[in-house]
């Protein structure tokens, strides 16, 4: 396993800114067995990538919102770690920062699912039931929950009207962030979307996407410092996961933490053969 240092705090200089009882519950049937690992071309057992998945902290396992198969396969991360005796988190996309109390009750077991499917409407609009047995997988054995994303009025805000429209009160909703779109992520996101519309209107998209990934990079890794050997599984869509991503602004804000990128095999990007290393660490076969 891999020797982890503590987290230290996010000193930025430079940056400006189941069944219900899922104490019964089988393992999946449609849960990953295999990874393909990039970095040999081979297929590996999921029980025998786990200690490298314990080593880090963070694995960001990409989804395709509301693909069963895709929650299946975090689910099985998850249920992975914790039945391996490993500390684990859960970070998520879905849920706001700022809505970070409703997690805890929920593990807390201070809530009702009917409670927690209204705030997971509020949070993130669809989909409740594709993530329900994560959720109850995680109340059911007091795995923390961490909500990762910056308010989605800001996000949208940016995409319309650039970063520089901000007010000194919507950008204090944010983690101290840098918005400066540089080359090589521009081209990352103009690779993934295939966009050749308008330039001004790719460059606003260019800095709401570098807020979403950086802002929820922030959050990830305050949760994570008072809590260092704990490894975080991250719940977010696949253009978040791929390394020049969110991986890229955990290693510009922490250096010394360790991530690991897992994808679908099959997504915005098509085929598996134009994954390399430097965009993931493993695939999910066949998804």
């Amino acid at each position: 396993m891999t020797t982890r240092s503590p987290l230290p705090g996010i000193v930025l200089p430079v940056l400006i800114l189941a069944a219900l009882a899922l104490g019964s519950l089988p393992p999946c049937a449609d849960a990953p067995a295999q990874l393909l690992d990039l970095r040999t071309s081979r297929q590996i057992a999921l029980a025998d990538a786990l200690p490298v998945l314990a080593g880090a902290d963070l694995v960001l396992v990409g989804e395709s919102h509301g693909d069963t198969r895709h929650h299946a396969a975090q689910l099985a991360v998850i249920r992975g770690l914790h039945e391996a005796g490993d500390a684990v988190c859960v970070g998520l996309e879905m849920f706001q920062r700022r809505e970070q109390p409703v997690l805890d009750r929920w593990i807390a077991g201070g809530m009702s699912e009917e409670e927690m499917r209204e705030a997971f409407l509020r949070n993130w609009g669809v989909e409740w039931p594709a993530y329900r047995d994560v959720f109850l997988y995680c109340r059911d054995r007091g795995i923390p929950m961490a909500g990762l994303n910056v308010p989605r009025e800001i996000t949208r805000k940016v995409a319309r009207q650039g970063f520089a429209a901000l007010t000194p009160e919507e950008i204090g909703l944010l983690p101290p962030i840098a918005c400066s779109v540089d080359p090589d992520y521009e081209a990352f996101l103009r690779g993934f979307t295939g966009s050749d519309g308008h330039q001004g209107a790719f460059e606003r998209f260019c800095e709401a996407q570098l807020v979403w990934d950086a802002g929820m990079a922030a959050h990830a890794l305050d949760f994570l410092r008072p809590h260092p050997g704990t490894t975080m599984v991250v719940m977010t869509g696949s253009v978040h996961a791929w390394k020049p991503a969110m991986p890229d602004q955990i290693r510009r804000l922490a250096p010394q933490a360790v991530t690991v990128s897992i994808l679908p095999e099959i997504g915005a990007q098509g085929k598996s053969a134009e994954v390399t290393p430097a965009d993931a660490d493993y695939l999910l076969p066949g998804m």
